[in-house]
């Protein structure tokens, strides 16, 4: 089972059976097919089995694939660390971002988000694990965030990413998740409805945990391509 159209079927079949034994409705836990390092070929190809939303983490690379892929209904959605100076094309041409974990990237986006279309939906990511080298607010910082970023015009504030730190066990993989979706609820914010978390190794325990987005790369596409 090596082709892209059978992992996907294979990481949907994951998807629903998680649904089911967490007692929730099929279909409640979206899928975001991660495309980083994978040409646009790559991304058509999940596209033509009804694969409509995409991430990516590298702004460029994302680009890039918005120009060769322009006309297929793709939901674009930005799951990469955000620097200040590339807000711009995120704005403008994304539908979702779920990395913002500082109130000066947010304000750029709504700035730069055009008029013309919807407001964009953001995430923030929480540093659930405290670990230095990943992105993400800290907990403790996250309500004052909050309240600024779904104040600010042209954004929508949908909920709370995170990526927390590897566990093999299915216990532990439910706790960090856990503390996302309670740090969600302790927001007290109206409009909150989203939680981006689990992967391809973990995507069942984050189902359990209450995801609305699951992220998933390596189990659609198979290992990370390699640049030449």
């Amino acid at each position: 089972m090596n082709g892209i159209a059978e992992r996907l079927a294979a990481t949907r079949l994951r998807l629903r059976l998680a649904e089911r034994q967490a007692g929730r409705a099929q279909g409640s836990a979206g899928l975001i097919a991660v495309g980083k390092t994978w040409g646009p070929d790559a991304l058509a190809q999940a596209y033509a089995q009804g694969q409509r939303d995409f991430g990516e983490n590298y702004l460029q690379e994302a680009l890039a694939k918005q120009d060769e892929l322009k006309d297929l209904d793709i939901v674009w959605h930005f799951i990469g660390p955000i620097q200040s100076n590339k807000t711009k094309p995120l704005a403008e041409r994304f539908q979702w971002v779920h990395s913002v974990d500082r109130l000066k990237i947010a304000q750029r986006l709504s700035e730069q988000r055009p008029a013309d279309l919807p407001p964009l939906n953001v995430c923030l990511q929480v540093n659930v694990s405290g670990e230095a080298s990943k992105s993400g607010v800290a907990p403790a910082e996250l309500g004052a965030l909050a309240r600024s970023v779904a104040a600010l015009p042209r954004l929508k504030l949908r909920g709370l990413m995170a990526i927390p730190a590897p566990a093999e066990d299915f216990a532990a993989q439910r706790m960090a998740f856990r503390g996302l979706r309670e740090a969600l609820e302790g927001l007290g914010l109206d409009g909150l409805d989203t939680l981006s978390m689990g992967m391809s190794d973990d995507l069942e325990a984050a189902v359990w945990e209450g995801a609305t987005w699951v992220r998933v790369g390596t189990a659609i596409f198979g290992q990370r391509a390699r640049s030449a």
